[in-house]
């Protein structure tokens, strides 16, 4: 098969891989490298420097963590596009940044764009304006019928690489919150869960900028004690043992998270998640053997106080089988053989007409009919 050649296209905000904080930059320098090791030649163009395997183009010099969410530096990156995507002989870009995708209408190489936020309100809007100059994928199923009418190319999960999670069977008193300090990630849920469940809560969240500082002062900081201690923003080593070492993650999201690669990550732990019933939750945790979906603040009680029911060794098994980091490899590959036209032999010769195809939990990609093969 003719090896396929990809411009991976990352935000302005981290290098690649991130040293703590930054879930899109990890799950894109991990299908940056597992696709890099399938075969696939992968330019990645970013900011800073890269520990990825694949050829590195900088846009800038450095990143910008603190700028996270100001609209200049987005336009800038996508501004330098051009110029980088000239220069290089790809088949497909795929863009994780948001200001990018404005400029696929004018490239004739087609360009995947992954959903990595709302898809509903103005993030819908602009998507749906986007119309079908970019191949969207969503990131659940959950996220997908949120919106329906976009121009949906198909759904494939993040994923983690499994084998890079440590594992422990044995797991300490403490319960796991981790996240951001924002509204929408419930910690004071979370607080209140794990106190009427009489267990001791760690919350590790990332607490930076402007309006998190403030949520922090006004929401957490007055609940923290009697049980429940405030960690901080934690570095990869430090978060992966926490992981292992919880008796769950404590996931009490308040709004429709498209993926929520911490479940993932926990699971690859063996350590199971207790969660509310929102967005893609349901898809990622098996309620009763990996975790428990819960469908109000009240039930996370009853759920943190059965967890020491559930199998760590299920809860790892069932990361490797459904969220490893080779899986979503794969499915972006076909996918982007699929846009590019260039899906190997015998999908030369194609239909016209376009059905849904499935291929395993989490994956659905939309291919034109023929004899095509995951």
């Amino acid at each position: 098969m003719e090896q396929l050649k990809v411009a991976m296209v990352a935000p302005p905000w981290f290098e690649l891989p991130p040293t703590a904080y930054g879930g899109i930059e990890s799950m894109c320098a991990d299908l940056t490298d597992q696709l890099t090791r399938r075969g696939v030649r992968v330019t990645l163009i970013g900011v800073g420097h890269s520990r990825t395997r694949a050829q590195f183009v900088a846009v800038s010099p450095a990143a910008q963590p603190e700028r996270m969410g100001q609209a200049l530096p987005e336009v800038v990156h996508a501004a330098a596009l051009p110029d980088v995507l000239d220069r290089l002989d790809v088949d497909v870009v795929h863009d994780h940044s948001l200001a990018g995708p404005l400029l696929a209408r004018g490239r004739e190489v087609p360009t995947v764009v992954t959903a990595h936020g709302p898809v509903t309100g103005e993030m819908g809007r602009y998507y749906r304006d986007l119309g079908d100059s970019v191949h969207l994928v969503a990131l659940s199923d959950a996220q997908r019928v949120a919106a329906p009418s976009l121009h949906w190319a198909g759904t494939v999960h993040n994923a983690v690489r499994v084998a890079d999670f440590p594992y422990c069977s044995r797991k300490e008193d403490f319960v796991l919150f981790l996240g951001r300090a924002t509204p929408e990630k419930g910690i004071p849920a979370a607080i209140m869960a794990a106190r009427a469940a009489g267990l001791r809560l760690l919350i590790a969240a990332k607490c930076r900028e402007p309006a998190e500082l403030a949520y922090f002062r006004e929401a957490v900081e007055p609940m923290l004690g009697n049980g429940v201690e405030w960690l901080g923003e934690v570095d990869r080593a430090r978060k992966l043992s926490l992981l292992a070492a919880a008796r769950c993650l404590l996931f009490p999201i308040r709004w429709a998270e498209p993926f929520g690669i911490v479940m993932a990550e926990a699971l690859a732990c063996g350590t199971p998640v207790v969660a509310l019933r929102r967005g893609s939750v349901p898809e990622v945790i098996v309620h009763g053997e990996t975790g428990f979906v819960c469908d109000t603040p009240a039930e996370l009680i009853s759920g943190l106080l059965r967890v020491d029911s559930l199998s760590p060794l299920r809860c790892r098994s069932d990361a490797r089988n459904r969220f490893d980091v080779d899986l979503m490899a794969s499915r972006y590959e076909s996918l982007y053989r699929s846009v590019a036209g260039r899906a190997g032999e015998g999908v030369r010769q194609l239909s016209k007409r376009t059905v849904p195809t499935t291929n395993g939990n989490g994956y659905t990609l939309d291919v034109p009919t023929a004899n095509w093969r995951p």
